[in-house]
């Protein structure tokens, strides 16, 4: 799954791919660009150069998309995040490297 961001919208694709996850900006879009888009949708914020992203976003943006078993593949996908240190401390966000698409 990656977030697919662009200056008027934030978006979740291939939400039941569990085995990749990142996100997507245009060429044209500059890192300041970036972190308004995603403050602007509640999403996540830069860090480095990459992003954190809300782990309640990622369910926002889910949501009448995924069938009942989605939450257990995001659990999975999530888990091995925290194995290999790309979870904050508090399971809130999760590191994702930035695309450019």
């Amino acid at each position: 799954m990656f977030v697919a961001v662009t200056e008027s919208d934030v978006r979740l694709a291939e939400p039941e791919v569990f085995t990749a996850f990142h996100v997507v900006r245009p060429a044209d879009m500059t890192p300041e660009g970036l972190a308004a888009a995603l403050a602007g949708h509640d999403v996540g914020q830069l860090d480095g150069e990459d992003v954190l992203v809300r782990v309640d976003a990622v369910r926002r943006l889910a949501a009448g998309r995924v069938g009942d078993d989605w939450e257990d593949g995001f659990a999975g996908m999530l888990a091995y995040a925290d194995r290999k240190g790309w979870l904050t401390d508090d399971g809130a966000a999760v590191r994702a490297h930035v695309e450019i698409g």
